[in-house]
């Protein structure tokens, strides 16, 4: 009998989850099933009653292994598809569908500066050439982004390492030498774990190379999943020692869209080491460093890689959960950018971020200025004080003083009515604006000063606004 004749007999019997496939099954379709229901290629849906699997589900989840491990396309489960799930290779989930064959994020950590600490050594090598491996594994990430790793001996790191075998008390047990060699948790858990059972070796064909597989699962600890390109470090099987190993363009096209792209010394701008300070400056003329607890903003976006962005002068920072980063010079993000902007506006439409300053635009693909830009504004008037885009008709607002003006990216507008009273449309809203954005939960905020203003999709300004832009956005303390 063949192999796709035997699949389509086992597809008939009813498959569970892994630890409990049923034996009944022919030895290599029970392998095959186990395998997965283990790497996430066959789920049972939480609405089903049984746990039957219908023949075209293992069919498809064969058809996915298939092509996301660079074999035939063929759904029918043959001796190269089985020897392929022989392979050694990481104990993480492949999550592959046809829509996502590039890098996959799976979550990332809210600051760039990470410890690690590793708890136990495997035998297999000394104290030394375990830490210089793992050194060089973190190495291959700061790199090629903002990261930076620290080792510490003592306390609890961000991302702690450890050497066990199949015992040890973890939520993934290992299952002896070979199959799966490590494996490690997504942001922010930390936790990175070999299989003690396997042969750790660096600088050698024989065994498996620590340095590749802790590399592989520190992009897991960052936040990436698995890629489908069989040559990347992220893809989930083991292709053996290479001494000349570098990251695949999958692999750094993945952690730059995590956590933006590595600035070089020659490309810094003067960042302060300081953090900002919250006491109140003289009056007089704008410092040179603004100061985000006191300035007033000339705009703010949500912008490239789901950031909050916020500009002042020549300078931009980012904001977050728990207050905002260090300040740097606008152009070292954005080159060919000025500063003292007088608004800007992210669309997710089209992924493009615009910038209006005076009687121009510029716009910009992530932080890649676009061809012909800037461009002379002709159809709206200069110097406008605001702008944000408004997913629920996918057009951009523009705004000056008492008047707005709403332009779509994609087709020709009718500037003729324009510009109408913001009081037509959005109620409580005042004119003269600062800055605006519609945020990660769908309300648009408008800054004036120190307040801000949450608008609804009814486009009615919430109760209880105006508060404060330094206590609630940049949570500034103590500034009166």
């Amino acid at each position: 009998m063949s192999w796709p004749q035997l699949l389509f007999l086992s597809l008939l019997a009813p498959a569970v989850p892994s630890s409990a496939v049923p034996t009944a099954l022919p030895a290599p379709q029970q392998e095959a099933l186990s395998y997965l229901l283990q790497f996430g290629y066959l789920q049972k849906p939480l609405e089903k009653l049984t746990d039957d699997f219908q023949d075209h589900e293992v069919q498809e989840a064969l058809r996915v292994f298939q092509a996301a491990s660079e074999l035939p396309v063929t759904g029918a489960l043959d001796e190269v598809t089985l020897e392929h799930m022989r392979m050694p290779r990481c104990g993480i989930e492949d999550p592959f569908n046809q829509k996502t064959l590039r890098y996959l994020l799976l979550g990332r950590w809210r600051k760039k500066n990470l410890t690690y600490r590793i708890y136990s050594y495997t035998a297999d090598m000394s104290a030394s050439e375990v830490r210089t491996a793992i050194r060089s594994a973190f190495k291959y990430w700061s790199d090629v982004s903002p990261l930076a790793f620290r080792e510490i001996s003592y306390g609890r790191a961000d991302i702690r390492i450890h050497f066990h075998r199949r015992g040890f008390g973890c939520s993934r047990p290992f299952d002896g030498p070979g199959k799966v060699l490590a494996h490690a948790d997504i942001p922010e858990e930390g936790a990175v774990h070999f299989d003690e059972d396997e042969f750790w070796t660096e600088g050698s064909y024989r065994g498996v190379n620590l340095r590749i597989i802790a590399a592989h699962e520190i992009g897991h600890a960052l936040g990436l999943g698995h890629s489908h390109y069989a040559s990347a470090l992220m893809a989930p099987f083991y292709a053996g020692y290479k001494p000349n190993f570098r990251l695949h363009f999958d692999d750094i096209t993945g952690i730059q869209k995590l956590y933006g792209k590595k600035i070089l010394p020659t490309e810094a701008e003067e960042i302060p080491t300081e953090p900002p300070t919250t006491q109140p400056v003289p009056a007089g003329p704008t410092s040179k460093v603004p100061n985000p607890c006191i300035d007033d903003l000339d705009a703010i976006i949500l912008g490239p890689y789901d950031k909050t962005y916020a500009f002042k002068g020549d300078y931009v920072w980012t904001v977050t959960d728990f207050g905002i980063n260090p300040l740097m010079q606008i152009r070292s993000l954005w080159k060919g950018l000025p500063g003292n902007l007088d608004a800007a506006v992210y669309s997710p439409r089209t992924k493009k971020t615009y910038f209006f300053k005076g009687d121009k635009v510029w716009r910009y693909t992530d932080f890649k200025l676009n061809y012909g830009y800037p461009k002379l504004l002709t159809r709206v008037p200069p110097n406008l004080n605001a702008a944000f885009y408004w997913p629920v008709n996918q057009k951009i607002f523009l705004f000056k003083g008492d008047g707005y003006w709403q332009w779509d990216e994609l087709a020709w507008t009718d500037f003729s009515s324009y510009p109408k009273r913001i009081s037509s449309l959005f109620t409580g809203v005042p004119s003269g604006l600062d800055a605006a954005l519609t945020w990660k939960n769908g309300k648009t905020y408008f800054f004036k000063g120190d307040n801000y203003w949450r608008v609804n999709k009814q486009l009615r300004t919430e109760r209880g606004y105006p508060l404060s832009k330094s206590e609630r956005w940049m949570q500034c303390q103590n500034i009166d």
